[in-house]
Parts: structure tokens; C-alpha cells; sequence
């Protein structure tokens, strides 16, 4: 065969006319090959190509162009040199390597137990695959491009949102890119605008606990390649079509994709993780190596950190992130533990990481969206993460939210800050409050159900004694732990699932929602349920029916929220038009002190042909409040939207009724929420000279 010099880039394998360039980052190698193979399933290549360090070499660089190659053509590497732990290198011949910017991954023979052992692992390596990735039709997709004002989040695992037999779909469907395009109905209902998905870069299924599986996909292999096992038929060229037609679809119901990417750690693990692809080919550049260089810093949580602001590192990121931007047309990504992205080679925090303002002013990303998990295992960053465009997953949102729901005492001015998109946290003139990604839970923890259901996590299924998953959860199970037939228990619970969803949706800020909490998924009092891949985790779609009233509710407050211009706004409150004025059970009193559990708030602009009045009482009796009059003169008096209090259908109606309150107190009771809504004169009409309520506007729009 005959074999041309190549050239040091692009990185990867790179498709041309006449073959296929390859290029590889190895520094400190003395040798490289590059193994061609027949089909992904050969155990042993069918070509071997020594790399010359004389005429396939450049600075750090291994490369070669092979003519004839075409797009599917299955390779690896072996790479060369010192293998010498207590210097950091860790190059080992007997391992075959997978190509950091393999665009697709063969999986299905690799085996993790004999990459960490001594001995050739050939036949269950991982592979990459050449990829041409302008072959694809993307037709006429265009991006939804949703402002952050214009969005709400929801994180959705992409094999749980369809793997449970209840989903209706077939067999082989089930738990795939596939199986999601046949739900999009099921979202566009919901309301959202966008899903977060969690890992869908290729990960290690089998980086788990024994006899489980790494459901979440928190265990990265390649960066760029799209996970296989969510392909109907597995394959790696397979995955790539199908996660792009998800893509497409989802783009076509308005519904924007954004990455759960993880930047901070791989599979590989500790000195003792298997070596299958950074480990062999430059394991001083991509981890942060302990003082003896032997170990490694572990500020992941996982075993190894990425060394992400390394000159090479940093690079390889951003060249994956404007691949999944650019060529896979991803909208944003959420990035997991984001405060690693902002730490030195030594690990030590820098106050202007080059990687992460590389990544903000980066033009192909300029509209994507980002958001950082703004902490580590021992760096908390919430409010002050690096940048002037990164939005933040709010987790003190979270913690206060909770405590105040459950009626814990000393929240009452706290919540006012989460009702305000936490000013005390993220106000700058550099960014707006939609910047704030509120969330009462998420993947890691409990679900919304089970947080009003458990006081304690119940993780035994996990294999590790109960001792993963967090302590601190703020729960509260409304007298009983677990599920009950308690009427006045399951009547509570589900009167504090809605408080939740209402004050989520009803805050300044950026919402995200769970998946299956509109339905009240459990996952048994499970609180980290990443090695779960069974029905724990999965979205049982039975609850969709038994849960009608509750995902009704969770809709009408989608709707309020994207139809009311008081939840749209881009400015902080108090500082453009729009005023927020703060009420206790008296108009214009507000009680924060430390045994208040209630706050009430009115929201008024000039501007708005409406005006809105919330009241949260987490006490556990009713309490009065009394109403102020609209603050316009034209109002006919306060309509009811939500009481959280009520039976359904009664507790919610995004539409104001007809008739206006008729007295100027209202008794609302323990632990609900109350919204009232006031329309001055007239109301804004459409071409059609039809009045624009709210459903009107929902729809137009």
C-alpha cells in the first residue's frame, strides 16, 4: 500500500478525494503505528503502517495520508515509548489506542478488564472510524435560536425517555435516538423548548459497580463520536445518522438540542482505570498529575481530571465543541463540572482561564448556549464563574427553594432572591437573569416525586452500602417514608409538587425541568441512580394517564410562563420598567424575618396590559391575605390563575376566568400558592381584532 507523508492537520482522520489523511498528537512517542482493519468486527488488522519519524513526523505530531481509504474505514494506533509512572509517561505498545477524534467508535467488542491489564488487547479494543461528515442531507433544518428569555429546559436522558416497555414503541426502537423522535409530540404538548441531554458522547457502559451497567454516561471514551448504544441497530456510522435525524427533528418542532458534555474527566480513571486512548498517547498532556506524578488528581470525583487549559487540550475541546455547533448543529451545551475548566495544570484556580474565554468569544460559537456546572468537588464557582456569557446551573436555587417549601425556618428572604433570579449571586451589567438556569432537581438527586416522599436517599440497589448519593437532599416526606395510601399524605405530596413546579415557573430566570417529574417519576428514593438502567430510572409512560391532573397543571404553568411578558423579561427587576414590590399578609409589609414562612409579591410595568400578584404561603395553616387594589384604575379587580390548594381542574387556568374576585381577602391555605392576575382597559388584539389571551398568544407565537 502505498503511504504519502500526510500532513499534521487537520487532527483525526480526515476524508479527501483521493484517501484519507490521518494525524495524531503523540509528544514523547518513539514509534507509532497506525492499523487499518477490514471491518469493525476483525480482531487483528489487516494493515499495519509504520510511521516514520523522518517523513511522517512534525514537532508532536504523527501523520500519514493512505490513498484509496474511504468514509467507514475501521483504525487504531499503537504508540511507542517510555512507560515510566513515576515521571508521568505511560506508553504501552500492547495497547491498542482509539484516536481522541474519532468521529464515530466501534464498541462492541471492547472489553475495559483487559485494557487495564498487561497483554495484548487487539481483538477488544475500542476503533474509530473514518467519518465523512458532510455526507449527510440535513435537508432544510433550520435552529430554533430561542433567547434564554424564550426558554425552557428539560433534561431528558435520551435511552430512559423511551426504554420502558409502557413507551408503546417497538422493541428495537425502544431507548434510542429513534424512539425520541416518536415522543416529540409528547414535548411539544409540554411546552419546552429545548432538552438537555444528558452524555450522549460515546461513554463506558461498563465504568460501573459489578453486575451494573454506567447508565447517566458520566464515563466519556470519545469526545466527538455520538454513544452507539442509543442507535437502533448500534453501529457507529448508524448512531451518527440517527442522533443527526433526532437533531433534525427536534430543530423542526421548534425544540432546541443542548450537550450534558464532560470536559473534566474520562473513562480511563485512576492509575489503575484501563489505558485506551490519552493514557498511550500523551498522559503528562491531557490529566493533571499528582506531585509524584505517578497519581492523579482526582477534582472530578472519578479518578483522573482533564488538564484543560493545556495548550493541546484546550484546543482538542474547542475543536469538539465547534464540531458538534457547526457540523452536528447541536444549539448548547451544559457542562458538567465546569469549575475544572478553570483550574491551572497544578490544579489551582486561575482568574481568567484561557480555555473558557477562548470557548466564550469563540465565533462559531457565538449562539450557542452555555452553561456551566459551576462547581467541582472542592471549587464552588455559582456566581462567580469566569465569563460574561456563560449561564449557570443555580444550585443554591435548589437548596433554598427546597428548605422553603418544606417549611424550614430562616428562607423567607432567600427565596426572595430566587424569585428575582438571584441578584445577589449573578447581577452584572454583563449579563441578564435569564442566566440563571433554575432547577428544583436534576439528574443527580432526587426526583420531584421522591423529594416529598423520602427523608432519606435509599441507594442500597447501588452496591456501595448506602453511602454514595448526597445526605444534604432538603427533603421531606409529608409523614410518611415512601409510598403510602394515606389520603391526606398523597394529597400534601402532590400539593408540594405543584408549589414546586409553580415557584420554578413563576421565578425570573431560566427554568429546567426533570424529565418525569410532570408525571411523578420515582426512582424509589434512589438519589443517584448512575449505575440504574432498568426501570428505577426509566420513564414509566402509564403515569402519563394516572398522572393527568398533575402534567395538566405543569402545562398551564408552561403557558403562563411563556405568555406573560413578566416572565420574558431581560433585564433584572427594579432596574428597567418592570417593578416588583414585596407583600406579607399585608399589602406592602413583607415579613422576612426568621420564623416567616410566606411571601407575597406583586409585578407591575406600565408598558404590560396586565399586572401580577403571587403569594407562597409554606406555613402549615391558612393564612389571610389581604389584596391590594391593580395598580391600574382601569382594572375590573383580581382574577385567579393558580390556587395550588384546589382540586383540579380548579387549580390552575392559564386563561383568566370571567368574573374577578369579589373580596379583597383571601384565605390561602397551608403550604400552596396563590397567583392572581389584573387586565387594564383593554387587551392587545391580533390582526384578526381578536383579544390576545394568553392561549392566543401561545399559539400565535
Amino acid at each position: 500500500m502505498q503511504v504519502l507523508p500526510g500532513k499534521s492537520y487537520p487532527l483525526g482522520a480526515t476524508v479527501h478525494p483521493e484517501g484519507v489523511n490521518f494525524s495524531l498528537y503523540a509528544r514523547n512517542a518513539t514509534a507509532v503505528e497506525l492499523l487499518l482493519f477490514d471491518a469493525k468486527d476483525h480482531h487483528r488488522p489487516k494493515q499495519i503502517i509504520t510511521l516514520s519519524p523522518k517523513f511522517n513526523k512534525t514537532f508532536y505530531y504523527w501523520h500519514c495520508f493512505v490513498p484509496g481509504l474511504e468514509h467507514g474505514q475501521v483504525y487504531a494506533y499503537r504508540v511507542y515509548g517510555p512507560y515510566n509512572p513515576e515521571i508521568g509517561m505511560r506508553f504501552d505498545s500492547q495497547k491498542v489506542l482509539l484516536d481522541p477524534y474519532a468521529l464515530a467508535v466501534v464498541t462492541d467488542t471492547w472489553d475495559r478488564e483487559k485494557a487495564r491489564h498487561a497483554g495484548d488487547n487487539c481483538a477488544t479494543a475500542l476503533k474509530g472510524v473514518v467519518v465523512d461528515p458532510y455526507l449527510y442531507d440535513w435537508e432544510d433544518d433550520t435552529p430554533p435560536n430561542h433567547t434564554f428569555e424564550r426558554t425552557i429546559i428539560y433534561e431528558l436522558h435520551v435511552g430512559g425517555f423511551t426504554k420502558d416497555p409502557s413507551s408503546g414503541l417497538p422493541t428495537e426502537m425502544r431507548g434510542t435516538y429513534r424512539g425520541l423522535i416518536e415522543k416529540i409530540p409528547y414535548l411539544q404538548s409540554l411546552g419546552i423548548t429545548a432538552v438537555e441531554l444528558l452524555p450522549i458522547q460515546q461513554f463506558d457502559l461498563y465504568d460501573a459497580p459489578a453486575g451494573r451497567l454506567n447508565y447517566w454516561g458520566y464515563s466519556p471514551i470519545s469526545f466527538f463520536a455520538p454513544h452507539n448504544g442509543y442507535a437502533v441497530g448500534q453501529d457507529p456510522l448508524g448512531a451518527l445518522d440517527e442522533f443527526r435525524d433526532m437533531v433534525k427533528a427536534l430543530h423542526k418542532a421548534g425544540i432546541e438540542v443542548i450537550l450534558d458534555v464532560v470536559f473534566n474527566h474520562t473513562a480511563e480513571g485512576d492509575e489503575n482505570g484501563p489505558t485506551f486512548s490519552l493514557k498511550g498517547l500523551g498522559n503528562r498532556t491531557y490529566y493533571m498529575l499528582s506531585d509524584d506524578k505517578k497519581h492523579y488528581k482526582n477534582f472530578s470525583g472519578t479518578g483522573n481530571t482533564i488538564n484543560g487549559n493545556h495548550s493541546v487540550v484546550r484546543r482538542m475541546i474547542r475543536h469538539c465543541l465547534r464540531y458538534w455547533a457547526g457540523v452536528m448543529r447541536v444549539d448548547g451545551f451544559r457542562f458538567d463540572l465546569a469549575s475544572v475548566l478553570s483550574r491551572d495544570s497544578d490544579g489551582r484556580p486561575m482568574a481568567n482561564p484561557p480555555l473558557l474565554w477562548e470557548i466564550e468569544s469563540d465565533p462559531v460559537l457565538a449562539s450557542s448556549k452555555l452553561i456551566a456546572e459551576a462547581w467541582d468537588v472542592e471549587l464552588y464557582q455559582v456566581g462567580n464563574f469566569v465569563g460574561d456569557r456563560w449561564a449557570e446551573w443555580n444550585g443554591k436555587f435548589r437548596d433554598r427553594v427546597r428548605s422553603f417549601i418544606k417549611g424550614d425556618p430562616g428562607y423567607a428572604e432567600a427565596t426572595v432572591q430566587c424569585l428575582s433570579a438571584s441578584p445577589d449571586l449573578f447581577r452584572t451589567e454583563e449579563r441578564n437573569p435569564n442566566r440563571s438556569i433554575n432547577f428544583t432537581t436534576c439528574h443527580d438527586g432526587f426526583t420531584l416525586n421522591d423529594l416529598v416522599s423520602y427523608n432519606q436517599k435509599h441507594n442500597l440497589a447501588n452496591g456501595e452500602g448506602n453511602r454514595d448519593g448526597h445526605n444534604d437532599n432538603r427533603s421531606w416526606n409529608c409523614g410518611e417514608e415512601g409510598p403510602t395510601d394515606n389520603p391526606e399524605i398523597n394529597a400534601l405530596r402532590l400539593r408540594q409538587i405543584k408549589n414546586c413546579f409553580a415557584i420554578l415557573l413563576l421565578a425570573q430566570g431560566t427554568p429546567m425541568i426533570l424529565m418525569g417529574d410532570e408525571v411523578r417519576r420515582s426512582q424509589g428514593g434512589n438519589n443517584n441512580a448512575y449505575c440504574q438502567d432498568n426501570p428505577t430510572s426509566w420513564f414509566d409512560w402509564t403515569q402519563v394517564e394516572k398522572e393527568a391532573d398533575l402534567l395538566r397543571f405543569v402545562k398551564e404553568m408552561i403557558q403562563i410562563n411563556m405568555s406573560s411578558p413578566y416572565f420574558q423579561e431581560s433585564h433584572f427587576l427594579n432596574s428597567h420598567h418592570t417593578t416588583v414590590r414585596w407583600h406579607g399578609t399585608m399589602p406592602g409589609e413583607p415579613d422576612w424575618g426568621e420564623d416567616s414562612r410566606s411571601l407575597a409579591f406583586s409585578l407591575h410595568n406600565p408598558d404590560y396590559e396586565e399586572e401580577i400578584y403571587v403569594i407562597l404561603n409554606a406555613y402549615w395553616e391558612p393564612l389571610d391575605f389581604e389584596l391590594p387594589p391593580p395598580s391600574s384604575p382601569q382594572s375590573k379587580g383580581w382574577y385567579r390563575l393558580v390556587d395550588t390548594a384546589l382540586q383540579s381542574p380548579e387549580d390552575i387556568n392559564s386563561i383568566p376566568p370571567k368574573k374577578p374576585l369579589s373580596k379583597s381577602i383571601y384565605e390561602v391555605a397551608a403550604r400552596s400558592v396563590l397567583v392572581l392576575q389584573s387586565k387594564g382597559a383593554f387587551a392587545p388584539v391580533n390582526s384578526f381584532g381578536q383579544e390576545l389571551t394568553y392561549d392566543r398568544l401561545v399559539r400565535d407565537e
